[in-house]
């Protein structure tokens, strides 16, 4: 794929549920103070009713006043592929490269921002994990909301196409829980233990296949890494706690925290 709409693409960025990211050249037409934006395109069959949903809840994610939150610049539908355009970071995102325990903690504080902030605005998130925690000089923000549950009405976290996605996702939510703040407290914190030991909650999950994950998920608990701080073990504990009411309450409490421990 070398472009969509007046987008040319320099190259990609990766691929996640239902589409990929690239890099591209930002069009003139854009009032944007950069050369480069990226663009995700999600593919399948896409109706006027699915294009107008997800340019909805798009609009609504831009409405959000977060500094931790990505700037969303465009959205459009060329064929079957509904895109759109936001902030591209070079620095790429916490699933990338080696950082260190401040810079890990400081960045889900911010993205922990980020996601109190769509909370009450009424938003849920649906795919909070490192890959969408993205890094620059300033600390880190907060991308691409997930839209799979518009664009593929009826898939479940079974269809997935990222199985990596499952080891972020309460295990309340593949029971049939609806989203909801605690489900993503939980997300941020399984981010937080990807991210400071290098393991997931549940070990290795196998590599593309979802069923065979999910199995893994069903039978095991959680299992936080040994060798991880005490404080920001015991963050993580209260953040994947298996009785919801038994989290932080809110993401920003979540943040709070890891401000104290930071």
């Amino acid at each position: 794929m070398n472009g969509i709409a007046d987008y040319e693409f320099i190259r990609s960025l990766g691929k996640g549920n239902h589409g990929e990211f690239f890099v591209a050249r930002k069009p003139e037409r854009l009032p944007v103070d950069a050369e480069f934006v990226a663009v995700k395109g999600l593919s399948g069959p896409t109706s006027e009713d699915l294009f107008r949903r997800a340019t909805r809840e798009l609009s609504a994610f831009a409405a959000v006043q977060s500094s931790s939150l990505v700037a969303l610049y465009d959205a459009g539908q060329q064929g079957e592929v509904f895109y759109y355009a936001m902030e591209y970071f070079p620095d790429g995102s916490l699933a990338h490269g080696s950082h260190d325990r401040s810079t890990v903690v400081s960045a889900v504080a911010d993205v922990s921002r980020a996601a109190h902030a769509l909370h009450e605005a009424g938003i849920v998130h649906r795919d909070i994990k490192p890959q969408n925690v993205l890094l620059y000089a300033g600390g880190a923000k907060l991308a691409d909301l997930g839209l799979s549950h518009v664009l593929a009405p009826g898939v479940t976290v079974t269809g997935m196409g990222d199985v990596t996605s499952i080891e972020y996702t309460d295990p309340a939510l593949i029971h049939g829980a609806a989203p909801s703040r605690a489900t993503e407290i939980f997300s941020l914190g399984a981010t937080l233990h990807r991210a400071l030991s290098g393991t997931g909650l549940y070990g290795q999950l196998p590599e593309g296949d979802a069923m065979l994950a999910l199995r893994r998920v069903f039978s095991q608990a959680p299992t936080i890494a040994p060798g991880l701080d005490q404080a920001d073990a015991a963050a993580i504990a209260w953040a994947i706690a298996p009785n919801a009411i038994d989290r932080p309450a809110t993401a920003l409490e979540f943040a709070e925290r890891l401000v104290s421990i930071g």
